[in-house]
């Protein structure tokens, strides 16, 4: 407890506030709560079968499915109200590849979304030391975006497909008991698929989450920071144009010592070169001539 107040007093957990590392922090539990939801789900469903001889009926036939939905694999009995043979019979289709996708994705982002926020919080100056961990962090995020896109998808469509093949209605058709009209069919318990209905929700919101941290993700990487130098070094260009242009309009323009008409008997223009500090010497040379001279 000490290490963390001491963390907590000199600042290191203050990165989780910015928006980088808290949306990755709802990653992480959005991507906990995906993976549960579909991974962990086990149901069933129970039928009724009432023969016309009464000794043959079954009243409770017990269904159980769960992840990875490899529904044709679940096998149960079922009377045929013909004598005492009963017949096996299993449920219709194969639903692991989506739904194991979907969890596949939910897991990685669990571990990516960790490490990442570890990173931010322990290992912040080293993360933007170079441009390379923000570039690796930006193709991950956007990489995650799209397979959380493909993958809850795929898994809504694999749910109905599901909802589908355990619907009691749908599976009673399966029974050659239920054929006959003189015996009675019917369904006891349809199976709860809302833990599965909240997967999928679950995965759209993680789409989101990680498609809206590739802003924050971008603007840590050397791209943002160059677009938003590009414009002031333009400008300072522009700026020295001018300047070199005003230069060149003291040096030869109107006002410039070049463009006036130049004659020795025009003392004061000598007399103002201060440059090399001669005036006194151009301003006094026409009278000790003369003087000289007589």
């Amino acid at each position: 407890m000490e290490a963390v107040n001491q963390l907590t007093s000199t600042g290191t957990f203050r990165a989780v506030k910015e928006p980088l590392a808290f949306l990755r922090v709802l990653e992480w539990l959005f991507a906990i709560f995906a993976f549960a939801t579909c991974g962990g789900y086990s149901g069933g469903l129970r039928l009724s079968v009432d023969c016309a001889n009464k000794s043959e009926s079954d009243l409770s036939i017990d269904i159980a499915f769960a992840y990875p939905f490899r529904l044709h694999q679940v096998n149960f009995d079922a009377p045929t109200c013909e004598g005492k043979r009963r017949e096996t019979l299993s449920l219709i289709g194969d639903f692991s590849s989506s739904a194991e996708f979907f969890v596949t994705i939910a897991v990685f982002a669990f571990l990516y979304s960790l490490a990442a926020t570890v990173v931010y919080i322990f290992f912040q100056n080293k993360y933007r030391e170079n441009n390379r961990g923000p570039l690796i962090d930006f193709i991950v995020t956007v990489v995650f975006s799209f397979l959380w896109l493909v993958g809850s998808s795929a898994w809504a469509k694999g749910l109905s497909d599901v909802k589908i093949a355990t619907d009691p209605d749908e599976v009673l058709l399966l029974m050659s008991a239920c054929k006959q009209q003189s015996n009675k069919c019917m369904p006891v318990r349809s199976p709860v698929m809302s833990s599965l209905n909240t997967s999928v929700v679950f995965g759209f919101l993680n789409f989101i989450l990680w498609a809206g941290n590739i802003w924050f993700v971008f603007k840590e990487t050397g791209w943002h920071s160059s677009g938003q130098r590009h414009p002031p070094d333009t400008m300072e260009k522009q700026a020295s144009s001018y300047n070199q242009g005003g230069y060149n309009q003291d040096n030869y323009g109107p006002t410039g010592g070049y463009n006036q008409p130049a004659g020795f008997d025009q003392q004061a223009n000598y007399g103002q070169v201060g440059e090399y500090g001669q005036q006194q010497s151009y301003s006094q040379s026409g009278p000790t001539s003369f003087a000289n001279q007589i």
